[in-house]
């Protein structure tokens, strides 16, 4: 399936900037999500990667997801490989992102 646009999310899935912007974002790099681990355990709903959780609206309610891609878009931004991505979502690297300030990564 595609990655939901931004228009497609209402009521509790886009109450915040950082919810509609995070699926813009998804929209931009879906080949490097989809090489990246969700540790939200997601893959129990049938999720193969992080790339899953933004098909439906399930990333717009899950800070985990909502951070990995944040970060899996600054890091592709800089230049970083899907490998070097993952291996930061490995080492918990997301955890650093506040969502309250990650509407203004572009």
């Amino acid at each position: 399936p595609d990655i939901l646009g931004p228009e497609q999310l209402w009521g509790a899935n886009s109450q915040n900037a950082f919810q509609t912007h995070a699926y813009e974002l998804a929209r931009k790099i879906p080949a490097v999500l989809h090489q990246q681990p969700c540790y939200c355990y997601c893959d129990r709903m049938g999720h193969k990667s992080l790339r899953s959780c933004f098909e439906g609206t399930h990333g717009a309610q899950c800070a985990t997801c909502l951070k990995e891609l944040y970060y899996a878009y600054s890091m592709n931004r800089k230049g970083k490989t899907a490998v070097q991505i993952r291996q930061g979502i490995v080492r918990g690297e997301w955890k650093q992102i506040d969502l309250q300030t990650a509407s203004a990564i572009n």
